[in-house]
């Protein structure tokens, strides 16, 4: 609720209370015109003099100007650039109330966007907050080499990030400032090749990969638990990259294939395959859209689509292959509720998230639907 209007130096400013976040983490405030107000790096709680950044007819964009009455969820960040720096949402909050936003966010789309009554009932999560990462990727302005600042593509120099495991940290700091660079690590460190071990499989990093490897196991033993394979079963895992989850998965199955269009992913799902002597499982080098794919009908399926979802010709594709139960891990539980309602024939039985990238808005979710 807005309490008044204050004019200073013919700025407008007014006070607000954070009511909640949006999907993005930022607080939410109305004006008395009814006007709904996010304001980035406020609290739930706080009551807060604001002045508005960008206006559009139902909503603003604002800036703190002074916190007049703390939220008792807000916290004194424990980094020197946040919130400067980009990469970072919620230093200024407890954990606890980011996995409740969170939580809440992923239910708040499954009714709203879904129409489902289903719930998430806790986020899963390691409780490590720092140091979880596993890859860096730094930018450069041509003299300086950092991080992303806060809604831009400016630079702001960071020599140790929280975020990041330490070999990381300490490569960084050996940078030359001048240039970007990729900085990945893996359970031997930064030596090549890299290589990441999850529940005894190890699985050789290129391309895209899991950042956060506890919180990773989280997502794969559930997906696991999910599928309930057995050697009577086929797995078919659509978007499967260099094959981590297909690995994981379908090492139960009595045959498990995963389908990418990346070649170079298919090459590293190969060779994961075959360092771990995983026979019963393949890789094809396909468009998950492509209509004419040759593969066995599966008993389950696993999506992992990018943000924005499935394609309605994938979604056609998942239903012709009449699976008795599919697997959607998503980013982003927006389109995730929007696909969840389109997979017709289904019934979403289960649903967990998985707190993949703590200290930030992102989300990770693992749904299982059975077929009606």
């Amino acid at each position: 609720m807005e309490i008044k209007e204050i004019m200073e130096n013919d700025i407008i400013t007014y006070n607000v209370t954070i009511t909640g976040y949006n999907s993005d983490g930022d607080g939410v405030a109305r004006l008395d015109d009814g006007k709904v107000v996010f304001v980035r790096g406020s609290a739930r709680g706080d009551f807060l003099e604001v002045r508005l950044t960008e206006e559009k007819p139902r909503s603003a964009r604002a800036q703190i100007v002074r916190i007049i009455t703390p939220s008792p969820h807000r916290i004194e960040p424990d980094c020197s650039v946040y919130p400067e720096c980009g990469g970072c949402d919620f230093r200024h909050i407890t954990y606890e109330e980011e996995l409740d936003l969170k939580l809440k966010r992923v239910n708040d789309a499954l009714e709203r966007i879904g129409g489902l009554s289903v719930r998430v009932k806790s986020v899963l999560n390691t409780g490590q907050v720092t140091g979880y990462r596993n890859k860096a990727v730094l930018h450069s302005d041509g003299t300086h080499a950092g991080f992303y600042r806060a809604g831009s593509h400016g630079i702001v120099p960071v020599n140790h990030c929280l975020l990041l495991r330490d070999d990381i940290n300490n490569a960084i700091k050996s940078q030359k400032r001048s240039r970007a660079i990729i900085i990945r690590s893996g359970r031997s460190g930064l030596n090549e090749p890299i290589e990441e071990e999850l529940d005894g499989l190890i699985f050789k990093v290129s391309g895209f990969f899991q950042v956060n490897i506890g919180a990773a196991l989280l997502l794969f033993q559930k997906a696991r638990e999910y599928a309930n394979l057995n050697k009577n079963d086929t797995l078919v895992d659509l978007y499967c990259g260099v094959g981590a989850m297909t690995l994981f998965v379908g090492r139960d199955a009595g045959y498990a294939i995963g389908i990418e269009q990346n070649p170079d992913a298919i090459k590293t799902a190969h060779e994961n395959a075959s360092h771990n002597k995983l026979s019963h499982i393949d890789f094809i080098n396909a468009d998950a859209a492509n209509p004419h794919m040759d593969i066995p009908e599966p008993t389950c399926i696993i999506v992992d689509p990018p943000r924005k979802g499935l394609s309605s010709a994938v979604i056609n594709n998942v239903l012709e292959l009449k699976a008795k139960r599919i697997i959607y891990v998503s980013c982003n539980p927006a389109t995730m509720a929007r696909d969840l309602k389109l997979l017709e024939g289904y019934m979403v039985s289960d649903i967990c998230a998985v707190d993949m990238f703590p200290r930030t808005a992102n989300i990770e979710c693992c749904c299982l639907l059975e077929k009606t």
